[in-house]
């Protein structure tokens, strides 16, 4: 699903809203989310899951068409880790 499709499931779900609020509603929510992993933090979803950012140490990595080494900088990566209720559901017979 991506982002337009996920703003028309919910406006059809909830018809007293206009799809420029839905948008709104959206963008806010995903603003929050990106905000707040941006300060080192984490974000949980109850039943869905958890996001949080993960440190990457710096490395040497290689150029794939040159063959040429590069120096990678350290960086924090997003990670997500499903919920309980979200793997009992995918993981269901």
């Amino acid at each position: 699903m991506i982002r337009s499709e996920l703003v028309q499931a919910l406006a059809e779900d909830n018809p007293g809203l206009s799809i420029r609020e839905v948008e709104k509603i959206v963008s806010v929510f995903f603003d929050e989310i990106v905000m707040r992993l941006a300060e080192d933090g984490r974000v949980e979803l109850r039943g869905f899951g958890a996001f949080s950012t993960r440190g990457r140490d710096a490395r040497t990595g290689r150029n794939p068409r040159t063959g040429e080494t590069v120096d990678v900088d350290a960086k924090r990566v997003p990670y997500f880790k499903p919920g309980k209720e979200m793997r009992a559901r995918l993981n269901v017979d």
